[in-house]
């Protein structure tokens, strides 16, 4: 063929195919999820394999992540909540959800001790156990749970509509003029374990349970999951409020247009047989799709007839119950901030970010996470700071909640003297922070002997190696011969700058409490993270 064209094949020149158009990359799905999504976060993978969407998750707190989206200060294109109830009662949280599709559900309920159970009749198929019930008991002293704070997480938030719906005995949207204050001060007098994420509390809760604790109030799933974990002194009695459970329904929301069709391929891929029977099998949540669900009813427990609580649409009473809880209803906070003042704290902008963190605590934040950072009525707060030696505390005590002009300029008073004295912070000398940190702990169980009501903690910053005082070998022994309730008391620490990440992960492993990075992100962020656990 090559000789009839006149040219032989040594003639012929070479053929350079042309090289393919580069595949353009496909740009991961960004999903803004709350924090006790993170045990489904190897679904990642198995999207992008079903899909070829890749997946991105970031996590945060109920409030803080509703807040991102309110304000569209997210760069998530999806967001993904247990439940989306508090955003949707917000016409800008309307406007900026395009589309959502629920995923999955679990209901919130109340894990008690098995024997503590059977002694109430609890555990009878038959036994009709009311939120109202449940806060006279706690009122009473005898029941003692763990609870995620009601200001920035749903089952927290849940739980107090649960006693408002129950004590109101009503079907229909919930209004301010439904809250009985003294059944919420009732029910949350047996809140003896706070904290922010579920992880973290069954971490807590399975050190203190038959201590402290005996009972949990949180997502089914969770509860499951840790009667199967084998880690529980004794099982937990799941008890589903008679008049009503809040269920977490997980909707997978939409915020921006331009991802329309990946959202829906994934929404597709996670209402199908895999992902909800993985989500079922792994995570114990329920699922949406029915066959899956006839499929795996093993799982769950059997005869429970899941009726729903009445949800109030009204942001003002979501915002009223929230406020009320932070300064009327819940055991008030007692707190010694422990604050490095060594030389160092001169370096890289570090006194300013100490100062600011403090001022921001005693400012006028109205947004959903400074509300909950910003220090509330009936608060006590020691500022214990240190360098080569510990200094004496000085006290500050916010006023309890009242009316008129005088119990307001109380409040605006104590505030400012806090912002004054962090404004008046010198920082020279070395680091003794274990001597600190011993004697805050000190410090808050002389104070509790004194007023046992309150919710007590330590903070601590520091940014160096410590150098003076006692080491992290001397504070533990000396730790160990303090008074047994001492352990009660959490200690959190906060590293940044050239602070030893490891001794102070094993300085709260003894103490309690957690480390908080704020190496990576603002001082004043990560104490608004901190408050959510005191």
């Amino acid at each position: 063929m090559l000789s009839g064209c006149g040219k032989s094949e040594k003639d012929a020149p070479a053929a350079n195919p042309a090289p393919a158009p580069a595949a353009a990359a496909v740009q991961p799905l960004q999903i803004l999820a709350t924090s006790d999504l993170r045990d489904a976060e190897p679904l990642a993978q198995m999207i992008e394999k079903a899909t070829g969407v890749p997946i991105q998750f970031s996590f945060g707190g109920t409030m803080e992540s509703t807040e991102a989206v309110l304000s569209g200060s997210t760069k998530a294109d999806v967001a993904w909540f247990a439940n989306a109830r508090y955003l949707l009662s917000n016409p800008q949280g309307q406007a900026r959800v395009k589309l959502q599709e629920k995923i999955m559900l679990s209901p919130v309920v109340v894990g008690v001790n098995a024997a503590q159970a059977k002694a109430w009749g609890w555990d009878q198929p038959e036994a009709k156990v009311t939120w109202q019930a449940i806060a006279q008991a706690a009122g009473k002293g005898q029941l003692k749970y763990a609870l995620s704070n009601p200001a920035t997480s749903n089952q927290g938030f849940m739980s107090l509509m649960g006693v408002v719906a129950s004590v109101a005995g009503k079907s229909e949207a919930l209004s301010v003029a439904d809250v009985r204050p003294e059944a919420i001060q009732a029910f949350v007098k047996g809140y003896k374990l706070p904290g922010d994420n579920s992880t973290y509390l069954s971490e807590k809760f399975i050190e203190q349970q038959g201590t402290r604790v005996n009972a949990f109030i949180n997502y089914e799933s969770w509860l499951l999951s840790l009667n199967q974990s084998g880690r529980l002194r004794e099982p937990l009695t799941l008890v589903y409020p008679y008049e009503g459970v809040a269920t977490a329904d997980y909707p997978l929301m939409l915020l921006k247009e331009e991802q329309r069709a990946a959202y829906q391929k994934v929404v597709a891929y996670l209402k199908g047989e895999e992902a909800q029977t993985w989500l079922a099998r792994t995570t114990l949540r329920r699922p949406i799709n029915p066959d899956v669900a006839r499929a795996v009813a093993n799982l769950f427990p059997g005869g429970k007839v899941l009726v729903e609580l009445p949800f109030s649409t009204d942001k003002e009473l979501g915002d009223a119950l929230i406020d009320a809880y932070l300064n009327e209803f819940r055991t008030p906070i007692a707190s010694t901030f422990v604050l490095d003042v060594s030389g160092s704290m001169n370096g890289g902008g570090r006194r300013q970010q100490l100062v600011q963190a403090l001022q921001y605590m005693a400012g006028e934040d109205a947004s959903l996470t400074g509300r909950i950072a910003r220090l509330t009525s009936r608060e006590k707060v020691w500022m214990l700071t240190f360098s080569d030696q510990v200094n004496r505390p000085v006290y500050f005590e916010m006023p309890a909640t009242g009316k008129g002009n005088q119990n307001n300029q109380a409040k605006q008073d104590s505030l400012a003297a806090v912002r004054d004295y962090a404004d008046s912070l010198k920082m020279t000398g070395g680091t003794a922070l274990y001597d600190a940190v011993y004697e805050a702990l000190a410090l808050m169980h002389q104070e509790r002997q004194k007023n046992p009501n309150y919710q007590y903690s330590v903070v601590a910053f520091t940014d160096g190696e410590v150098n003076k005082g006692r080491n992290l070998a001397q504070f533990k022994a000396d730790y160990a011969q303090l008074p047994e309730d001492v352990k009660a008391i959490p200690v959190f620490m906060v590293l940044f700058g050239e602070a030893n990440e490891a001794a102070l992960k094993d300085l709260v492993s003894t103490t309690g409490g957690r480390v908080f990075d704020a190496r990576k992100a603002s001082l004043y962020s990560v104490f608004k993270d901190i408050r959510a656990f005191q």
